[in-house]
């Protein structure tokens, strides 16, 4: 059941995107705004045609241009969670769920309130519910419709830090749950890549880069596009002891990881995001830091920018933690692929929001 999607415009903004989403996968569009990211989202679900356009899900056109096929939004089985979330004020949660689906059912719509963790919060309305409620209640509704396709427009940018920690935890929970393609519009590059199996870097209306999250994130040209200081790494970790002072520590293929107290038991599976600019390398071993964080690896390869820093990839275990130091530093060091080299990570360097949960193994999925 992949979702494909070709859309070309040149109004209202130019556009010519082409992408594939795979059963259960979950695939970020990113780019700033104006870059016609949401545009994509409404071609799919009927709420706007391209001048040339083909979207289909499992090979079956719901638009398809050339061969004159539009099907109309409420015959796409697509569940559209907006930005704003657009729920019936005047209606209760549960109302709001059992309006999206095609035969109304009690016990089915409170099952799915239950999946986004909403229980006992069924009678309220909107106004009752906090920005994170809503948003669940938003999603339960799309997913009430039982839809071969998922779209996320920004859903997490009307609420706190706090409860969009949160909500990064439940939605990776979620998706054990889930075997339709899912498509989220952000711009928050970390957002994309803690949820994100792969990401379509989107700039101007055209695409940039496609790839894993991996990928996207090595490449100095959509970096560029993104913002340079978004270049990261993703590493997965287990917790395996929080610790009295206040750290939680972590067992990952670079080693142990000291980081402030993670939220969960141990044996919870994470994925850590490390900004390149907060690791610092070193040829030797150092002795006498208060950096908790010193991983043993070799220098992968070398990116040379086009201004004064450098990217250095450094092979950690069989996993990547990228450096972005300066071109002066690399000449001084004499770094070259396959030279053992030390990374080096403050504790407190890593932010909160950058830690969340694993993906799920595709295979669970049910929904």
């Amino acid at each position: 059941m992949a979702l494909e999607v070709m859309a070309r415009a040149a109004a209202p903004i130019p556009l010519e995107v082409a992408f594939r989403v795979e059963p259960g996968e979950l695939l970020a569009l990113v780019g700033h705004s104006g870059s016609g990211k949401t545009t994509l989202l409404r071609t799919i679900a009927g709420l706007w045609r391209p001048e040339v356009a083909r979207v289909s899900v499992d090979g079956v056109p719901w638009l398809d241009t050339a061969a004159r096929v539009n099907l109309p939004p409420h015959r796409r089985r697509v569940g559209y969670v907006f930005q704003n979330y657009a729920l019936f004020p005047h209606m209760t949660a549960l109302q709001n769920v059992m309006a999206a689906m095609a035969a109304r059912d009690t016990a089915e719509a409170t099952r799915i309130l239950d999946l986004v963790n909403l229980q006992g919060l069924s009678g309220r309305r909107p106004s009752q519910l906090s920005g994170g409620q809503q948003q669940r209640v938003a999603l339960a509704r799309a997913l009430a419709r039982r839809p071969q396709a998922l779209l996320l427009d920004e859903p997490f940018s009307a609420v706190d830090r706090a409860t969009r920690e949160r909500l990064y935890a439940e939605i990776i929970a979620l998706r054990a749950h889930l075997r339709m393609p899912v498509v989220l519009v952000t711009h928050d590059v970390n957002e994309a890549q803690l949820l994100a199996d792969r990401m379509v870097v989107i700039d101007k209306g055209r695409v940039l880069r496609a790839g894993t999250t991996a990928e996207v994130m090595a490449d100095p040209r959509a970096l560029g596009a993104m913002g340079i200081r978004e270049l990261a790494a993703m590493l997965p970790a287990t917790i395996a002891a929080h610790l009295p002072d206040g750290l939680s520590q972590l067992e990952a293929p670079t080693g142990p990881l000291f980081l402030p107290r993670v939220e969960g038991p141990p044996g919870t599976r994470l994925r850590v995001r490390i900004m390149a600019h907060d690791v610092i390398l070193s040829r030797s071993r150092p002795e006498g830091l208060s950096a908790q964080n010193i991983l043993a690896g070799h220098v992968a390869r070398v990116v040379s920018g086009a201004g004064p820093g450098a990217i250095v990839h450094v092979d950690v275990g069989g996993h990547e933690i990228l450096a972005r130091i300066t071109r002066r530093a690399l000449e001084q060091l004499d770094l070259q692929p396959g030279q053992e080299v030390h990374a080096i990570l403050k504790s407190l360097s890593v932010a909160r929001d950058h830690v969340a949960g694993a993906h799920p193994d595709h295979m669970a999925r049910g929904l």
